[in-house]
């Protein structure tokens, strides 16, 4: 099980990083040049970023009998949901600005436990097919990208500044996204072994291979 939890943690933060780029980069470029469309830009963006983070993920799960394509695809419609409900809510002047205090307050809990449940809630459907539970993926996932964001937040929130040009954006942005993946890859890599073993659920033989020896196709 330690070569799985090496290779998730490689394939997974790898895969975040990467992913992560896509609206990193949609919205610096967004941003400075139509805000109107920032929301939907990064809806599709974070769909993308999704995608690639699924597919990075399956190169191990694929191991144990998860659904390569079913997985990227809850993935991507999962990010794209996370994306649409966070900047729909936290990125939006208008809420700010309008809505009295203790609706912000509970709205801003709402939203943000939607955002973490999201992914691996959706994970969970695949997930539970081949283990025969989910819940300890969702609650991995929700400790893990509340980790990962938190890092993600305490790093880019002092740097993001106004006036700042689009490349400036894009590498805070790109920052913060590597310590998000690294912090998101190691916590679900951990509760990933720990649910594998008490399913008796293990891989078959693993190559030992890096994100950049593997076939873009396969």
């Amino acid at each position: 099980m330690q070569d799985v939890l090496r290779r998730w943690v490689l394939w997974a933060g790898a895969g975040e990083a990467v992913g992560f780029t896509v609206p990193a980069a949609v919205g610096a470029a967004v941003g400075a040049w139509r805000p109107t469309l920032l929301l939907p830009a990064l809806v599709v963006a974070g769909a993308g970023e999704g995608a690639v983070l699924g597919w990075a993920q399956t190169r191990v799960l694929r191991e144990v009998g998860v659904d390569a394509r079913r997985w990227v695809a809850l993935t991507a419609g999962a990010a794209a949901g996370a994306w649409l409900l966070g900047m729909g809510f936290f990125g939006s002047d208008a809420v700010r600005e309008t809505w009295p205090v203790p609706m912000l307050v509970v709205g801003s809990v709402v939203v943000g436990v939607a955002v973490l449940l999201s992914i691996g809630l959706a994970q969970a459907v695949e997930l539970r097919r081949v283990v025969g539970r989910g819940r300890a993926w969702v609650l991995a996932n929700v400790l893990a990208w509340g980790v990962g964001l938190g890092a993600f937040t305490a790093v880019t929130t002092p740097l993001w500044q106004p006036g700042q040009g689009p490349g400036t954006v894009l590498a805070i942005g790109v920052l913060g996204g590597l310590l998000m993946a690294a912090a998101m890859a190691v916590v679900t890599g951990l509760a990933l072994v720990r649910i594998l073993r008490r399913a008796g659920v293990g891989p078959g033989p693993l190559p030992s291979r890096g994100p950049a020896a593997a076939a873009p196709g396969r």
